[in-house]
């Protein structure tokens, strides 16, 4: 009997219900685990998601052919049960469960496995092959509870607003930047660059319970707000954009922020270790929870961490994908707002 799911130039494809997962060529049918935009790409000709993931979905890929899908739900394509289950990467986003008499593969897409109170938590799976990503897939890379690096963030800002000086942090736009305003004490007001606040407004419409926010017009500056915490894309960090706070602190929240010599890279004072994917913990305890036997793991460091999986007894192979960082929409653009 032919594989459940193939690999191909295109992305990942079942045959038995002639879709693909999140792939990175345009194709006819197209399952979709989230909306960051090396998952969820334009040029396909039926879009199908959760109803969560959707309107940020449509707000990235404009006008497309897409259907929602609640939690849970199983729907039958060609000869295959398909369901979207919780990845607690970032809001809406999924693991995709395929099952054919009785075989079940499970790709995760990008998840994260500690709840952060804003993403629907993560829900193991039990399969027989589990598609894994390995973004951090090295045992250097261990997060620090989500409180204890929210106090963090909190005690920085709280610190800079002390002395009448801004904060501007850099978060990607969708997930990271809403998961950090809901998570810090609040010490002054909350301003956003544009890119975050159209996305926070459209999750905040769905129900996301989300603090108030200002998006940062023409005339918003240091001096009209002293003790503001700037939540922007990375890419505003040091730009004519930011350059109006002209005494802020600069500070970057990622799970790159665990290596040093990025941190040097990037000139960055300070650096807050956020991830919105899974730590080398979370990837193991993921992996063990879905009782799989087949492991395939992809973007990330794949290589050593498929040796890993193989010297404890799984059957692990590497995926070759065009995923990876998420793309921000270039923050230069509102210089003058």
């Amino acid at each position: 009997m032919a594989a459940l799911l193939t690999f191909t130039d295109r992305g990942i494809y079942c045959p038995d219900g002639d879709f693909f997962i999140d792939p990175w060529r345009p194709v006819p049918r197209a399952l979709i685990t989230h909306g960051h935009s090396d998952h969820a790409r334009r040029g396909h000709g039926q879009y199908l998601c959760t109803h969560q993931a959707l309107p940020v979905i449509r707000h990235r890929l404009g006008d497309i052919s897409a259907s929602g899908i609640a939690y849970g739900e199983t729907l039958r394509i060609g000869a295959v049960t398909v369901s979207f289950h919780p990845a607690g990467h970032v809001p809406g986003s999924a693991q995709i469960r395929v099952e054919r008499g009785g075989e079940v593969w499970v790709v995760s897409g990008d998840y994260k496995t500690e709840a952060d109170g804003l993403a629907e938590a993560f829900t193991p799976v039990p399969c027989h092959a589990f598609i894994t990503e390995c973004t951090f897939g090295l045992p250097v890379f261990r997060w620090q509870p989500q409180a204890q690096v929210m106090a963090e963030i909190s005690a920085w800002w709280a610190a800079n607003a002390a002395l009448g000086r801004p904060s501007i942090i850099g978060a990607y736009s969708f997930g990271k930047a809403q998961r950090l305003m809901a998570g810090i004490a609040p010490q002054g007001p909350i301003l956003t660059h544009g890119a975050v606040e159209e996305t926070t407004a459209i999750l905040r419409a769905q129900g996301y319970v989300l603090p108030a926010t200002i998006r940062v017009t023409q005339g918003m500056d240091a001096k009209s707000h002293p003790t503001a915490l700037v939540i922007a894309p990375p890419s505003a960090l040091g730009s004519a954009w930011a350059r109006r706070f002209h005494n802020a602190d600069e500070a970057f929240a990622s799970g790159w922020m665990a290596l040093r010599g990025i941190r040097r890279r990037r000139a960055l004072g300070t650096g807050f270790v956020v991830s919105d994917h899974a730590d080398w913990d979370g990837l193991n305890s993921a992996i063990r929870a879905t009782g799989a036997e087949r492991v395939f793991v992809t973007h990330g460091y794949t290589t050593p961490f498929r040796r890993w999986l193989a010297e404890q007894g799984y059957d692990a192979g590497i995926v070759e994908t065009a995923y990876g960082e998420e793309e921000e929409p270039a923050a230069t653009t509102e210089a003058t707002a």
